[in-house]
Protein backbone atom coordinates (compact mmCIF):
# COMPACT_ATOMS: atom_id res chain seq x y z
CA UNK A 1 0.00 0.00 0.00
CA UNK A 2 3.42 2.51 -0.15
CA UNK A 3 1.96 3.98 -3.47
CA UNK A 4 -1.22 5.10 -2.13
CA UNK A 5 -0.92 8.29 0.30
CA UNK A 6 -4.09 7.46 2.28
CA UNK A 7 -2.64 4.92 4.02
CA UNK A 8 0.49 5.02 6.32
CA UNK A 9 3.12 2.11 6.91
CA UNK A 10 0.66 -0.22 8.58
CA UNK A 11 -2.32 0.37 6.36
CA UNK A 12 -4.07 2.60 8.24
CA UNK A 13 -6.29 5.17 6.37
CA UNK A 14 -4.75 8.86 7.21
CA UNK A 15 -5.26 12.12 6.31
CA UNK A 16 -2.36 13.38 3.66
CA UNK A 17 -0.34 15.80 4.69
CA UNK A 18 -0.17 18.53 2.00
CA UNK A 19 1.91 21.41 4.08
CA UNK A 20 5.09 20.76 2.06
CA UNK A 21 3.27 21.39 -0.89
CA UNK A 22 2.91 24.43 -3.20
CA UNK A 23 0.19 27.16 -3.20
CA UNK A 24 -0.99 26.36 -6.80
CA UNK A 25 -3.55 27.29 -9.03
CA UNK A 26 -5.92 24.55 -9.66
CA UNK A 27 -8.89 23.02 -11.55
CA UNK A 28 -10.66 19.94 -12.56
CA UNK A 29 -13.51 19.08 -14.36
CA UNK A 30 -15.70 15.84 -14.09
CA UNK A 31 -18.70 14.64 -16.04
CA UNK A 32 -21.34 12.25 -15.76
CA UNK A 33 -25.19 11.74 -16.68
CA UNK A 34 -28.59 10.79 -16.28
CA UNK A 35 -30.67 8.15 -18.52
CA UNK A 36 -34.16 8.02 -18.59
CA UNK A 37 -37.71 7.65 -20.42
CA UNK A 38 -38.65 9.84 -23.30
CA UNK A 39 -41.34 10.63 -21.33
CA UNK A 40 -39.23 11.89 -18.45
CA UNK A 41 -36.85 13.54 -20.56
CA UNK A 42 -39.98 15.68 -21.91
CA UNK A 43 -41.46 16.66 -18.49
CA UNK A 44 -37.89 17.81 -17.60
CA UNK A 45 -37.46 19.75 -20.67
CA UNK A 46 -40.76 21.27 -21.54
CA UNK A 47 -40.68 22.26 -17.62
CA UNK A 48 -43.77 19.89 -16.49
CA UNK A 49 -42.19 18.65 -13.79
CA UNK A 50 -44.27 18.64 -10.14
CA UNK A 51 -41.40 19.53 -8.34
CA UNK A 52 -40.62 22.85 -10.90
CA UNK A 53 -36.96 23.61 -12.48
CA UNK A 54 -35.20 20.26 -12.13
CA UNK A 55 -32.08 21.60 -14.16
CA UNK A 56 -31.70 25.15 -12.42
CA UNK A 57 -32.37 22.89 -8.73
CA UNK A 58 -29.86 20.44 -9.93
CA UNK A 59 -27.28 22.78 -10.92
CA UNK A 60 -27.69 24.45 -7.56
CA UNK A 61 -27.53 21.03 -5.65
CA UNK A 62 -24.35 20.44 -7.75
CA UNK A 63 -22.50 23.76 -6.44
CA UNK A 64 -23.11 22.94 -2.94
CA UNK A 65 -22.14 19.55 -3.10
CA UNK A 66 -18.80 20.74 -4.48
CA UNK A 67 -18.61 22.81 -1.22
CA UNK A 68 -19.71 20.21 1.00
CA UNK A 69 -16.85 17.44 -0.16
CA UNK A 70 -15.09 17.24 2.98
CA UNK A 71 -18.17 16.96 4.99
CA UNK A 72 -19.28 13.70 2.88
CA UNK A 73 -15.66 12.58 1.88
CA UNK A 74 -13.29 11.30 4.70
CA UNK A 75 -9.79 12.02 4.14
CA UNK A 76 -10.57 15.24 1.77
CA UNK A 77 -8.98 18.45 2.60
CA UNK A 78 -11.21 21.26 3.64
CA UNK A 79 -10.39 24.10 0.59
CA UNK A 80 -11.07 27.26 -0.28
CA UNK A 81 -13.22 26.78 -3.79
CA UNK A 82 -12.97 29.63 -5.61
CA UNK A 83 -15.12 29.15 -8.57
CA UNK A 84 -17.41 26.28 -9.43
CA UNK A 85 -20.17 25.84 -12.58
CA UNK A 86 -22.42 23.19 -12.80
CA UNK A 87 -24.16 22.41 -16.38
CA UNK A 88 -26.51 20.33 -17.23
CA UNK A 89 -27.14 19.83 -20.68
CA UNK A 90 -30.34 17.92 -22.54
CA UNK A 91 -29.38 15.23 -24.54
CA UNK A 92 -32.54 13.65 -26.56
CA UNK A 93 -30.09 10.72 -27.88
CA UNK A 94 -29.32 9.58 -24.65
CA UNK A 95 -32.09 10.29 -23.37
CA UNK A 96 -31.52 12.65 -20.44
CA UNK A 97 -29.33 15.07 -19.09
CA UNK A 98 -25.38 15.27 -19.60
CA UNK A 99 -23.53 16.85 -16.48
CA UNK A 100 -20.05 18.65 -16.38
CA UNK A 101 -18.40 20.29 -13.51
CA UNK A 102 -15.55 22.56 -13.08
CA UNK A 103 -14.07 23.42 -9.87
CA UNK A 104 -11.47 26.00 -9.34
CA UNK A 105 -9.16 26.54 -6.39
CA UNK A 106 -5.66 28.04 -5.21
CA UNK A 107 -4.49 25.74 -2.79
CA UNK A 108 -2.17 22.73 -1.69
CA UNK A 109 -4.14 19.87 -3.18
CA UNK A 110 -6.52 19.48 -6.06
CA UNK A 111 -10.03 19.59 -6.78
CA UNK A 112 -10.86 16.29 -8.42
CA UNK A 113 -12.79 15.30 -5.49
CA UNK A 114 -14.99 18.40 -5.45
CA UNK A 115 -15.92 18.23 -9.13
CA UNK A 116 -16.87 14.56 -8.86
CA UNK A 117 -19.24 15.42 -6.31
CA UNK A 118 -21.05 18.29 -8.05
CA UNK A 119 -21.58 16.17 -10.92
CA UNK A 120 -22.67 13.58 -8.71
CA UNK A 121 -24.89 16.00 -6.24
CA UNK A 122 -26.39 17.29 -9.42
CA UNK A 123 -27.57 13.66 -10.68
CA UNK A 124 -29.01 12.89 -7.56
CA UNK A 125 -30.57 15.45 -7.64
CA UNK A 126 -32.47 15.01 -11.10
CA UNK A 127 -33.20 11.40 -10.05
CA UNK A 128 -35.16 12.78 -6.82
CA UNK A 129 -37.07 15.27 -8.62
CA UNK A 130 -38.31 12.87 -11.25
CA UNK A 131 -37.89 9.47 -9.22
CA UNK A 132 -42.46 9.73 -8.90
CA UNK A 133 -42.98 9.04 -12.27
CA UNK A 134 -39.24 7.32 -13.60
CA UNK A 135 -37.79 4.97 -10.85
CA UNK A 136 -35.48 3.04 -13.55
CA UNK A 137 -33.62 6.22 -13.85
CA UNK A 138 -30.15 4.84 -14.68
CA UNK A 139 -27.17 7.93 -13.07
CA UNK A 140 -23.46 6.63 -14.84
CA UNK A 141 -20.30 7.53 -16.64
CA UNK A 142 -19.48 9.67 -13.58
CA UNK A 143 -15.35 10.33 -14.47
CA UNK A 144 -12.71 13.28 -14.17
CA UNK A 145 -12.37 15.23 -17.51
CA UNK A 146 -9.51 16.99 -16.85
CA UNK A 147 -7.09 18.10 -13.74
CA UNK A 148 -4.49 20.53 -14.10
CA UNK A 149 -1.96 22.28 -11.49
CA UNK A 150 0.01 20.79 -9.06
CA UNK A 151 3.07 19.08 -8.92
CA UNK A 152 1.42 16.28 -11.45
CA UNK A 153 0.69 18.44 -13.66
CA UNK A 154 -2.13 18.20 -16.23
CA UNK A 155 -4.27 15.26 -16.64
CA UNK A 156 -7.14 15.00 -19.89
CA UNK A 157 -9.62 12.05 -20.03
CA UNK A 158 -9.51 10.43 -23.78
Amino acid sequence: MSDLTHFDASGNAHMVDVSEKAVTSRIATAAGWVRMAPETFALITEGRAKKGDVIGVARLAGIMGAKKTPELIPLCHPLPVTKVTVDLTQDPDLPGLRIEATVKTTGQTGVEMEALTAVSTAALTVYDMVKAVDKAMEIGGIHVTLKDGGKSGRYEAE
